[in-house]
């Protein structure tokens, strides 16, 4: 298939995004992630018994026989579980649910998250993801393996570490206007920002993402069938993911070890180039962007690989907290509070907030927003974007 085909094939017509705070959910995964797709299928005014597509990604117990048995699905069709630690693949399971479209393989295509750490443990350590080789030395959380590459952005390339605090501080003054934000009513100044813990350096406590409960769902269809549905659908107009090669949190000695995984190298384009390759697009065209942040540090990265920022110590003169600012800004980012001042469902609620940027329906709205970018876990060995936009961008 090539990049004009995916292009626009397919559009989110549906959204949910439900979320408690860390191990307070009422529910365990199964119904969280039920209620959600049903929420979903609502928001697009279609029956969950239409569903014949099911993608998820970074792990769960319950696959697309187990999600069509309990909502009365005829036919599954489509059940993927896109690999990679994080939400490295968050944004390439929106992809993964296009290219089942564009292909025919499946007609109504839900991608879905959920998480009751109650069940299932936190994510603060993740053993299954790290190697001998950082155990032996006390590395075992993903805070410590995306410190060490922070360490180095700042000390080796010289970004300014205030472009992080940037970041974070725009996160919490966007979350004081959306109610449903774990950060609302909670503002953030760099006074207390600089006085909070260190986590580990160079993290301080607001650096780091927040871990929440709840469960997220997007419903993709045909861009045929979207116009049908509602004229405000996002359509997906370019994706991309990879492993870039010499670049992996098992090895940690690749050569491009400040990038958050999207940076390419002379003669081989990185997941970066060829989103906007597909796209036919550039940094410059977008009007608002969410960035996975675990951590502020690998969100500035990522932001810097796509090109929204520039390398080194000019990177601070672009991000700055009014420049991030939805209203104020050129670069509007994580525009809900994103994963560090709204909520963390692996990085999925970021994708609905792309989505309704597009709608126009967002708590921080962006005035005229045509092109929506989503960047997925950055620093991950996987990683993922997709960008969405309204239908005229087609």
């Amino acid at each position: 298939m090539t990049d004009a085909l995916l292009r626009g094939a397919a559009a989110v017509v549906g959204v949910a995004d439900i979320h408690y705070k860390r191990g307070a959910a009422p529910h365990g995964e199964l119904r969280m992630t039920l209620e959600a797709i049903v929420a979903a299928c609502a928001d697009a005014g279609i029956s969950p018994r239409e569903l014949d597509g099911f993608v998820s990604y970074a792990g769960g117990g319950h696959d697309g026989a187990i999600l069509g048995g309990a909502l009365g699905v005829e036919d599954v069709r489509w059940s993927n579980m896109m690999w990679g630690g994080g939400g490295g693949t968050v944004a390439a399971a929106i992809n993964n649910a296009a290219v089942a479209i564009a292909t025919g393989q499946a007609e109504c295509v839900v991608v879905f998250r959920s998480m009751a750490q109650e069940d299932t443990g936190r994510l603060g350590y993740a053993k299954y993801f790290y190697g001998p080789h950082y155990l032996a030395h006390g590395v075992g959380s993903p805070a410590q393996v995306c410190a060490l590459r922070t360490q180095r952005l700042l000390e080796h390339d010289g970004v300014p570490r205030e472009a992080m605090r940037a970041l974070v501080l725009a996160a919490y003054r966007h979350a004081q206007n959306n109610p449903e934000a774990a950060g609302y009513g909670k503002p953030l100044n760099e006074q207390t920002y600089e006085a909070s813990r260190m986590i580990t350096e160079p993290f301080h406590l607001f650096d780091c993402s927040r871990e929440s409960d709840g469960a997220v769902a997007l419903v993709l269809v045909s861009a045929e069938r979207a116009r049908s549905i509602r004229p405000d659908a996002a359509y997906v107009l370019a994706g991309a993911q990879g492993a870039p090669g010499g670049y992996s949190s098992i090895i940690d000695n690749d050569d491009l070890y400040t990038s958050a995984g999207f940076a390419g190298r002379p003669g081989r384009p990185g997941v970066a180039d060829r989103l906007w390759a597909a796209a036919g697009l550039g940094p410059g065209d977008i009007d608002v962007v969410q960035v996975y942040e675990n951590f502020s540090g690998p969100a500035v990265a990522a932001l810097i690989d796509h090109g929204l920022a520039p390398a080194g110590p000019a990177a601070g003169e672009v991000l700055t907290v009014d420049n991030l600012t939805a209203g104020i800004g050129k670069l509007p980012v994580n525009t809900s509070g994103g994963n560090i001042a709204d909520s963390f469902v692996n990085g999925m609620g970021l994708a609905v907030e792309a989505v309704r940027q597009i709608r126009g329906t967002s708590t921080n709205p962006v005035a005229d927003a045509h092109l929506s970018l989503f960047i997925g876990g950055p620093m991950a060995p996987l990683v993922s974007s997709t960008l969405f936009g309204r239908e005229e961008t087609l």
